[in-house]
């Protein structure tokens, strides 16, 4: 859990940095790079608190109430959740959709490692369709506030993510860096393709997270999308747009990266593993390009991909114990 949470520094730097630069090219105030990460870590480190607070308190509860040691599990679903949220959610609605996962997500099904859902993403989740206008694409993704003294308080400031652009105005955005490095508007961790590779190395290196159920979200999700670039449906842009762009934007590699590979929600059989992370890339992709009114499609796809994670497992093992069966009967007839 340690080194997950690790992983996870790059991606939460980097976050606190680029709410800090989004707010002050919004806003077109001057601030240097300290101001710049200050105010970042100002409106950011609220969040992590309220995430942990709630969370671990809640754990506490109920460990104490089961005469139950307390597990670490959350120490990593409490960083995930202020990661994969916009910058601008109020931390009252934070703490009623981290109580909500870790009761109904976790604690119902036994606590640490017998979820069957992400614990993260099912706090995304609840806030997606309990307040939709704070996380649907719409709403402000740049914080409008000033952070004691930093930065300038800013009425009515909305800029969009270049997927909720493409999926309201029709155009695909043209490829820039700014995609890969992660200077764009979005959820707090989810934009530096550059951060999250470091951290994805970090856990391909201590060998915490599966290689195979990472690489094939990937080739999924680009397979998925160039099919889409050859059928090119007419008045979709989200069908148009170039599967590497699909990749880069929005959270489908923090996804891929910390999501996907959860050991406990995950399938666990190697071959499994391929399946699983191949059905979650071409999921996204689908739920991306035929759903206009959720332009994301990462979360969906992967709590999706946990209900049949099982179930991929039981239909790999049983294959391989039926050929087993048939090598047996051809050795002994």
């Amino acid at each position: 859990m340690s080194i997950v949470v690790i992983a996870l520094m790059p991606a939460l730097l980097f976050g606190m940095y680029n709410v800090g630069y989004q707010h002050f090219l919004h806003t077109g105030v001057q601030g240097t790079f300290v101001e710049l990460f200050a105010y970042g870590f100002l409106a950011v480190l609220p969040k992590v608190i309220v995430s942990y607070v709630v969370g671990l308190g809640i754990e506490f509860v109920i460990a104490q109430w089961k005469k139950e040691e307390i597990q670490e599990g959350f120490l990593v679903s409490g960083m995930l959740i202020p990661l994969i949220v916009p910058v601008d959610c109020p931390l009252w609605i934070i703490a009623v959709a981290t109580a909500f996962a870790v009761v109904f997500a976790k604690e119902v099904f036994g606590g640490t490692g017998m979820n069957i859902f992400n614990v993260a993403l099912i706090t995304r989740a609840f806030l997606f369709f309990a307040y939709p206008t704070k996380m649907s694409g719409d709403a402000v993704w740049v914080s409008g506030d000033s952070m004691f003294g930093l930065g300038k308080a800013v009425d009515g400031l909305t800029v969009a993510t270049p997927l909720g652009e493409a999926a309201t105005t029709g155009v695909v955005p043209a490829f820039h860096m700014d995609m890969v490095t992660g200077f764009i508007p979005g959820s707090i961790g989810e934009t530096s393709v550059i951060a999250i590779l470091i951290g994805a190395v970090i856990l391909l290196w201590t060998g915490i997270a599966s290689w195979k159920t990472m690489l094939s979200v990937f080739v999924g999700g680009a397979l998925m999308a160039w099919i889409f670039n050859l059928v090119s449906i007419e008045h979709n842009a989200m069908s148009q747009m170039p599967w590497y762009e699909h990749l880069v934007l929005g959270g489908f590699c923090f996804g891929a990266v910390f999501m996907a590979t959860d050991p406990v929600t995950s399938a666990r059989t190697e071959t499994g593993k391929y399946i699983f992370g191949f059905l979650i890339g071409v999921m996204t992709i689908v739920i991306r390009v035929l759903n206009p009114g959720y332009p994301e499609g990462m979360m969906l796809a992967i709590l999706l991909m946990n209900i049949f994670a099982p179930l991929i497992d039981y239909c790999v093992m049983q294959s391989n114990i039926s050929r087993r069966e048939k090598r047996a009967i051809k050795s002994n007839p």
